[in-house]
């Protein structure tokens, strides 16, 4: 045991929790299809009723047995693609078919090769940023700590740089 106990760790005990719910989770997930295995799993039956053509006051229960089709809703496949990347023009190549130099093409690719992948989650930094989760300092703070490190760091070789060429001028004479 050590003078200085290591104080615990918030994130890893949720870290924990949360796996233990998954294996948790896992088990029921096997305990269910090994009911559907054996034939025992539970009756699963639909409640929507789709309402008969030509029967405006007909009740749903009523028009139930009469429906043996299945109900499809409408997908819109062109939300889910994405849209097509604008083909290459006549404008985009010189007569001898070579394509011509795009700067601007080539600003918008640097840049984009530079910004970055897009934030994951926003909430989530705007909290870590802000230190709003219990038990972690704010980024603000680490990042004062790492320019103060930096700043003694510079002054220090600053100093010995100074040592050096004052040895060096000495040295000399």
């Amino acid at each position: 045991m050590g003078l200085f106990p290591k104080k615990a760790d918030p994130i890893t005990d949720r870290a924990r929790v949360l796996n233990a719910e998954i294996s948790a989770l896992e088990a029921r997930i096997q305990k269910l299809n090994q009911q559907i295995q054996t034939g025992q799993g539970p009756r699963l039956r639909s409640t929507v009723y789709p309402s008969a053509p030509g029967a405006p006051g007909k009740s749903r229960a009523a028009a139930a047995p009469a429906a043996s089709e299945p109900i499809f809703e409408e997908v819109h496949q062109n939300k889910l693609t994405q849209p097509p990347e604008p083909a290459a023009t006549s404008r985009h190549f010189n007569e001898l078919g070579v394509r011509k130099f795009d700067l601007l093409a080539v600003w918008r690719r640097l840049k984009k090769q530079f910004a970055g992948r897009p934030l994951a989650n926003p909430k989530l930094i705007n909290y870590l940023a802000a230190g709003s989760i219990q038990g972690l300092r704010p980024l603000r703070y680490e990042k004062r700590v790492a320019r103060n490190r930096f700043f003694a760091l510079l002054g220090v070789v600053g100093l010995l740089f100074l040592g050096f060429c004052l040895w060096l001028f000495a040295y000399r004479r």
